[in-house]
């Protein structure tokens, strides 16, 4: 099975056929999709200016959505080696129990559903890599009261998600999953108040 940098070779190549290059670049939210598949994929399309069934785009616009993907996998990859280390550090120190941040962060090893978008279509609108910077941002910091990429407050807690964990507070504003360690309890309440309003 062909890894990232492969797919990547194949969506820059010239001389590969221009489907098997679309091909390609979707094969690469297999290996990394931070809103999972199909909202990366609508994401990436919407920034790049080709439809997501636009069977032959633009070459440079299949490079350009590419390229997207690229900085903000980087960005992600230098953040799970920092985690990495930091890890290895208190284990070193004798903190063997994880915390939080640790058991959000192993439901999205690899980088898939970062920032989970449960609806396709409604993700944010800023560039992958800002995104992440600062989601990553926000789990370096104490907890908030709203969403950490759009700054929204209106969250609201959604269970039945196409993820894990498959319930929790959704930023109605730019529509990601906001990991729970980086809310505060009154925010994580207030965004379960209505639970019973907002079934699956």
């Amino acid at each position: 099975m062909a890894g990232f940098r492969s797919l990547a070779r194949q969506v820059r190549d010239p001389d590969c056929d221009l489907a098997l290059r679309r091909y390609s670049l979707r094969k690469c939210l297999e290996k990394f999709a931070p809103y999972g598949h199909r909202a990366t994929w609508d994401h990436l399309c919407s920034r790049a200016g080709f439809g997501p069934e636009d069977r032959s785009p633009d070459p440079a616009r299949l490079v350009a959505a590419l390229e997207e993907l690229e900085e903000a996998r980087d960005v992600w990859l230098a953040y799970e080696t920092d985690f990495t280390e930091r890890r290895k550090r208190e284990k070193h120190d004798g903190l063997r129990r994880p915390g939080s941040v640790d058991d959000w962060h192993r439901l999205t090893w690899g980088g898939f559903g970062v920032a989970w978008c449960d609806d396709p279509r409604v993700h944010p609108r800023a560039p992958l890599a800002e995104v992440l910077r600062r989601l990553i941002a926000a789990l370096e910091r104490e907890p908030g009261t709203s969403c950490p990429v759009c700054d929204g407050e209106r969250l609201v807690w959604r269970y039945g998600l196409d993820h894990e964990p498959s319930s929790g507070p959704v930023c109605t504003d730019c529509g990601i999953l906001v990991p729970r360690p980086v809310l505060s309890p009154l925010a994580l309440r207030h965004a379960g108040r209505d639970r019973q309003l907002t079934p699956a």
